[in-house]
């Protein structure tokens, strides 16, 4: 899990770092934040679902 949140991680920034500076690339950019938005949402979705599951004591 971490491995795969971290390499999407990369992957946006490296997106976003290219559509930034690269003349007329303004679309990769926008891929970049939806990725790291979307990974963001999936890693919360994960960790809320981890946090029901402990069981009382």
């Amino acid at each position: 899990m971490p491995v795969t949140f971290l390499l999407v991680l990369l992957g946006a920034v490296a997106l976003g770092i290219i559509g930034a500076t690269a003349d007329g690339l303004g679309y990769l950019l926008t891929i970049g934040i939806v990725l790291f938005v979307a990974d963001l949402a999936f890693v919360g979705v994960v960790m809320s679902r981890r946090a029901r599951r402990r069981p009382v004591r």
